[in-house]
């Protein structure tokens, strides 16, 4: 019998990566961000800081901010929060924010419009490369994971990213979770 490929869940709110000459912006010239608490991710953490983020209908008081600084900022929000915000984002894959939509920032000292970087991001299992290894996965391949429960369904369209930097895990967004009745640290198994 073959092994069962069972991954842990993530449910990601809105949140978003800023690059550090925008982090100074908003928040004083020499800041930077502060650890509240690490992530699933080797080296990455939820900072202490949040923004207000503006969009042409709506705003969001505190996001929280994700680090360390990244080398383009990017919100990252469910397709429900671009309704609230006046946006119609694409669903992406981290970083590729290209022909998105901007966004104001306003933080305690200063504020900053994007003209692009606003994104639902694409649901993704982040493998370390011995994981992947093991059950025969490739970086970029798609594959379909089912998560159980009263509302169970198998996700399709997971995009594998694979890195000797990646912990274990599947990262889906609040409207995903929701509709699945999925919660972080729920799991999920490999499917196809």
């Amino acid at each position: 019998m073959s092994e069962i490929r069972e991954v842990p869940v993530g449910v990601s709110a809105r949140h978003i990566h800023l690059t550090q000459e925008h982090i100074e912006i908003l928040f004083g010239a020499g800041a930077g961000l502060t650890v509240l608490k690490p992530l699933s991710q080797p080296g990455q953490f939820a900072a202490n800081e949040t923004v207000a983020v503006h969009g042409p209908k709506g705003s969001f008081a505190k996001v929280r901010i994700l680090g360390p600084a990244r080398k383009a900022t990017q919100l990252e929000v469910s397709r429900t929060d671009a309704f609230s915000l006046g946006l119609n984002p694409p669903v992406r894959e981290s970083g590729k924010i290209d022909g998105t939509p901007g966004i104001r920032i306003v933080g305690p000292a200063g504020e900053v419009t994007v003209e692009q970087g606003v994104i639902v991001a694409a649901r993704h299992i982040h493998f370390h490369t011995s994981d992947a290894e093991r059950w025969g996965i490739r970086d970029k391949q798609l594959l379909k994971v089912r998560v159980g429960g009263e509302r169970g369904v198998v996700f399709e369209n997971v995009i594998a990213r694979v890195s000797d930097q990646f912990a274990l895990d599947m990262h889906i967004d609040t409207d995903e979770g929701n509709a699945a009745g999925v919660a972080t640290g729920d799991k999920g198994e490999i499917v196809g």
